[in-house]
């Protein structure tokens, strides 16, 4: 199994560890790509303080992130799954796991980033703030800039053949890798919809945005908890319904698209 998941924007502090080693990174396809990112993060922010900051979408008070993106080949380096954080991580909890759920949490979990392409949850990576809808002047969208690298990786990290690939990132994140073929024909989306009864008893549906994270966070936590391995879509339903979730499944019309999974909650938290 294979579980794609967004970054977040914010992050915790690089802290004292030894810096980053790009060669030491998942998926050393992207090694040039992610040179040529970092190449140009670093020197935009380093030459042109407010540039950078309209360049990365940054509000005034979030202009000390530029700083630290100067420093992003010396900050101390700290595994993937600590630097991310917010909702969905703090709903996943990776800390708390027992150790041989980290270590299944460290083979299949798999974080896209606008500055590193994807990087493993366990990949020792500095603090750093560019999101995938950044434009770079020299490399231009970064969601586009990163299409042609990662359709050579993604297939060789998904496996030969077989094997889940669960998709939980967000928009921003899908549009720099489009499963394919037969990898597509594997993966699975997850949206989650709030279901409540109105005051004439009618079932209403909608669609949640912060809790959507959380639960993404929560399935992936007890997906790794439970030892769980579904081999594909359908198995994965059968999965979460045994660990409790409401699934509501919606295979695809023809081969090669992915399917679609309704996780339907009536509490959000």
């Amino acid at each position: 199994m294979l579980v794609l998941l967004p970054p977040s924007e914010g992050k915790a502090a690089s802290g004292a560890g030894a810096p980053l080693k790009p060669e030491s990174l998942s998926l050393p396809e992207l090694a040039g790509a992610r040179a040529a990112v970092l190449d140009e993060l670093v020197e935009l922010c380093a030459a042109d303080e407010e540039k950078a900051r309209v360049v990365l979408g940054l509000s005034e008070g979030l202009r000390g992130e530029i700083l630290k993106n100067v420093g992003l080949r010396t900050a101390g380096a700290r595994p993937a799954g600590e630097i991310y954080t917010g909702v969905l991580y703090d709903a996943l909890g990776l800390a708390t796991l027992d150790a041989a759920a980290r270590e299944r949490a460290r083979q299949s979990l798999l974080v896209f980033s606008g500055l590193w392409g994807a990087v493993g949850i366990g990949d020792r990576i500095p603090s750093y703030r560019c999101s995938m809808g950044v434009k770079l002047p020299g490399l231009g969208a970064l969601a586009a800039y990163w299409r042609e690298p990662m359709a050579a990786a993604m297939p060789m990290a998904a496996g030969e053949g077989d094997g889940l690939v669960l998709d939980l990132r967000s928009s921003a994140y899908t549009a720099a890798w489009k499963p394919k073929g037969d990898v597509a024909g594997r993966t699975a989306t997850v949206r989650v919809l709030h279901s409540r009864i109105d005051a004439s008893g009618v079932e209403k549906r909608s669609v949640v945005s912060h809790f959507n994270k959380a639960t993404k966070g929560r399935i992936v936590r007890d997906l790794l908890a439970a030892g769980a391995a579904p081999a594909d879509p359908a198995e994965l339903v059968s999965v979460l319904r045994d660990l409790g979730y409401v699934v509501e499944a919606s295979a695809p019309a023809k081969a090669g698209k992915a399917w679609s999974l309704d996780v339907v909650v009536s509490e959000i938290h």
